[in-house]
């Protein structure tokens, strides 16, 4: 069972930047694809941005793109995503997901608050 371990997370002005990290237990050659999530308080969780561990092929939320950057380091089974230009509606709990390459093991971490607030 993959295990995944969010950090960086934070209180931030709004403008400003962060990098979560998001560190997987074993190897990417189990994982197909990461994801970041979030979820507001009185909102559904949306998907903000997502990697694939081979290609790196990424795809973001129309309401992220052009401020924020997911990455993926395949040697140190670790993904990223650097989060520039912050809006207090970026304020959320993040999540990590990843997919096996099973296509069918789904492995979330414990979430991490970002808050965004002058």
């Amino acid at each position: 069972q993959v295990q995944l371990v969010e950090s960086g997370g934070g209180l931030v002005q709004p403008g400003g930047s962060l990098r979560l990290s998001c560190a997987a237990s074993g190897s990417f050659s189990t994982i197909y694809v990461m994801v970041w999530y979030r979820q507001a308080p009185g909102k559904q969780r949306e998907l903000v941005a997502s990697i694939t561990t081979r290609g790196g092929t990424t795809s973001y939320a129309d309401s992220v793109k052009g401020r924020f950057t997911i990455s993926r380091d395949n040697a140190k089974n670790t993904m990223y995503l650097q989060m520039n230009s912050l809006k207090p509606e970026d304020t959320a709990v993040y999540y990590c997901n990843a997919r096996g390459t099973d296509l069918i093991s789904n492995y979330w971490g414990q979430g991490i608050q970002v808050t965004v607030s002058s």
